[in-house]
C-alpha cells in the first residue's frame, strides 16, 4: 500500500511552509482584512471593484405590508397545460376556476383555441376580448363569498 508522507513533515526545512514570503501568513492583514472589510468610502483599496455593485451602499425600496401576492397566468399557459389541469381536476369540460388552480389574474398572451369558460379574480381587457372572440366567457370573481360578476372588456 502506498503511503504519502504528511504535508507538514514534507515541509520541514522550508522556511515558509508554502506561504511565500514570511509576511504573508499573518492573519488577514496581507489581504486587507477579512471578507469585504476595507471597502468603505475611504482609500482606494477595494473601492472601485465593489462600487460597481448597485447593492453595496444605501437603502433600496421597501416591502409593502398590504400588497396581496399576485399569481398571473397567460392564455398560452392554459392552452399548453390543459391536459395537466384536467388531470388535476381544475378543468372540467371547458370551464376552469383559476382561483382553485392558484391563479389570480388572466393575461392576454396566447391565442385561445377552445371556448373557455374561465372564472378568475382579475383579467386584462385584452384577455377578456380574446376569450370572447373565441366564443368563451370570462367571469370575474368579485371577492370571497360575494358572488361573481360577468366580465366585459370595459370592466377590466
Amino acid at each position: 500500500m502506498d503511503h504519502k508522507r504528511k504535508k507538514n513533515t514534507r515541509q520541514r526545512g522550508s522556511k515558509t511552509h508554502g506561504w511565500g514570503a514570511m509576511k504573508k501568513h499573518r492573519g488577514a492583514g496581507h489581504r486587507g482584512g477579512r471578507g469585504a472589510a476595507g471597502s468603505g468610502k475611504r482609500g482606494d483599496a477595494k473601492k472601485p471593484s465593489i462600487w460597481r455593485s448597485t447593492n453595496y451602499a444605501g437603502k433600496r425600496g421597501f416591502i409593502s405590508k398590504h400588497r396581496s401576492p399576485r399569481s398571473p397566468v397567460t392564455i398560452a399557459h392554459l392552452e399548453s397545460h390543459a391536459v395537466t389541469l384536467r388531470e388535476e381536476g381544475f378543468l372540467i369540460g371547458e370551464s376552469i376556476d383559476l382561483a382553485k388552480a392558484g391563479y389570480t389574474k388572466l393575461l392576454a398572451t396566447g391565442k385561445p383555441s377552445r371556448k373557455w369558460a374561465i372564472t378568475v379574480a382579475a383579467a386584462t381587457p385584452r384577455a377578456i376580448e380574446k376569450v370572447k372572440k373565441a366564443g368563451g366567457t370570462v367571469t370575474l370573481a368579485v371577492g370571497p363569498g360575494e358572488g361573481t360578476a360577468p366580465a366585459t372588456a370595459e370592466d377590466a
